[in-house]
């Protein structure tokens, strides 16, 4: 039953990716209109993750980024300096997780990002990637500690990129 759920998560998130493609490329053509979206995580000088969600001018904020993985990496977020999940964990996070989505605001996972060493050579990095960020970062398990505690995000924001 574990090895179905983690193919049906693995599943949803590579569906997720397209649509949100989709949506990225035809929402300047009178397509999916939303929220005010920021990002966060990159500027000390940001402040805490629950100041950027109590200021009520956002209704998504994306955690970045996701930007080490594939190639043999194990996957790693970068947030400059808010906290290193390698060496002291980004725990701090999960209660501005938690405090953002109790104010209406929807936190993600951005994947990729402007800097970083990332790409997916195969469908079966692109599987493990999707795990990983179900069990890590969503609802899944992870038999290790979650880079953000226990608080799960809304969803992932996948950064496209057009082939030619």
């Amino acid at each position: 039953m574990e090895i179905q759920l983690s193919s049906f998560a693995s599943f949803l998130l590579i569906i997720l990716a397209f649509m949100s493609c989709f949506s990225e490329a035809t929402a300047g053509r009178g397509g999916i209109h939303g929220g005010i979206a920021t990002y966060w995580g990159q500027n000390i000088r940001e402040g805490r993750l629950t100041a950027a969600c109590t200021t009520e001018k956002f209704q998504i904020v994306n955690i970045g980024f996701l930007s080490t993985f594939g190639n043999g990496q194990s996957p790693q977020v970068n947030l400059t300096r808010h906290c290193n999940p390698i060496y002291n964990g980004c725990w701090n996070v999960s209660a501005g997780i938690v405090n953002c989505q109790n104010g209406g605001v929807k936190v993600m996972l951005s994947v990729g990002g402007p800097h970083g060493n990332y790409s997916l050579s195969s469908v079966t990095e692109a599987v493990g990637l999707a795990d990983y960020i179900w069990n890590n970062f969503l609802h899944g398990h992870s038999t290790s500690p979650r880079p953000f505690g226990y608080a799960p995000l809304d969803g992932v924001d996948f950064r496209c990129v057009e082939l030619e």
